[in-house]
């Protein structure tokens, strides 16, 4: 008993050293891209920045996946950063979308994630689309069939006022 649980201590131990002599190690912020705000509503302004690229770097800047398109990231005061903007389509739809920025020249590339949603912090509603209210529309399409609906009630509403104004003379029904 002994011996097995030695050796599975011992087996343990190993994999967790390789494990961690494995692990590739990266610069905390040079291997991502910071999207601010990281949740965003449709018509809202996004700002990208990384230090990816080094000083006095620029990168190109992808949005194509929630719609923006392309972007450009220019140097920045802030430690050797590069900075950029899109606007969120108002079109944008909620969901989580990959944003990407890849450095000028042989830089490597960078992503991060942009969540978009349809209720902000300040607690902004934005509707989209039709109300389903299951009560459908006043007038249809059909100019036919409006008509039609319009005679109908006329021809009720007639008939209905010759019943009751029978009934008040005691001519009976």
């Amino acid at each position: 008993m002994r011996r097995s649980a030695r050796l599975l201590i011992g087996t343990t131990l190993a994999v967790a050293t390789a494990g961690s002599l494995a692990a590739p190690v990266y610069g905390a912020d040079a291997a991502r891209l910071e999207v601010l705000p990281s949740t965003a509503v449709p018509g809202g302004d996004v700002t990208v920045n990384t230090a990816a690229c080094g000083e006095g770097g620029t990168a190109e800047g992808d949005a194509s996946a929630v719609g923006a398109g392309r972007f450009t990231l220019a140097p920045s005061t802030h430690e050797n950063d590069v900075i950029g903007q899109f606007r969120v389509p108002p079109s944008a739809q909620p969901g989580t979308y990959e944003i990407v920025a890849k450095c000028a020249g042989d830089g490597p590339e960078v992503r991060g994630d942009l969540e978009v949603v349809l209720e902000s912090a300040r607690g902004y509603v934005h509707p989209r689309g039709i109300v389903k209210t299951g009560v459908g529309g006043a007038l249809g399409t059909d100019p036919v069939q409006t008509a039609a609906g319009v005679a109908a009630l006329a021809v009720a509403g007639a008939g209905g006022t010759w019943l009751l104004h029978r009934r008040a003379r005691g001519d009976g029904i």
